[in-house]
């Protein structure tokens, strides 16, 4: 008796687990799939304030393997190290046209990334469409560890430069 409940009992589980599986990603997609998983930074610096953040994101597979989807959320401080607020925020990856798309929302701010420049698991960095007067937003991601992920957030103002706004190395496992 003992013995078929266990059966049973691990019948069950494997079966949940299985269940819980994420489906394989799509070809474009899978070459970003480094990023699939939770994360969470110990501190990153927020350049326009000159305070910090700290965050967690969890990226996971959804539609089929068709998407990646990227929820966050972010704790600010002031210079002193005080709580300055916070914010969450989604982003959903797709590909189309032969490339990578990714749209970005706070709940205030919607950033929609054109262009993906892909290193097939390693990095990725999205930017946004260049617009009269306006800025072009850029995020990066670079796996430098199997567990280390640096995220860089910056934009090119109209006639300047890249300008980082916010850079953070996030750790697998948060």
């Amino acid at each position: 008796m003992k013995a078929s409940v266990l059966i049973l009992s691990l019948a069950v589980l494997f079966a949940g687990s299985a269940a819980r599986a994420e489906p394989e990603l799509q070809p474009k997609l899978a070459e970003i799939g480094f990023l699939v998983g939770d994360w969470s930074n110990g501190q990153g610096h927020v350049a326009e304030t000159g305070g910090a953040s700290t965050g967690a994101s969890k990226v996971t597979v959804e539609a089929g393997g068709g998407v990646l989807l990227r929820r966050d959320h972010t704790s600010l401080f002031d210079r002193n190290g005080k709580p300055a607020g916070g914010f969450n925020q989604v982003m959903i990856i797709y590909p189309e046209a032969g490339t990578l798309h990714a749209d970005y929302s706070d709940g205030t701010h919607v950033i929609h990334y054109v262009t993906a420049e892909v290193r097939p698991g390693r990095a990725v960095t999205f930017t946004s469409a260049v617009q009269p007067g306006a800025p072009v937003f850029r995020l990066a991601y670079e796996l430098t560890a199997p567990d280390a992920l640096i995220v860089t957030f910056g934009m090119i103002p109209p006639g300047g430069g890249f300008q980082p706004i916010a850079v953070g190395t996030l750790r697998r496992g948060g």
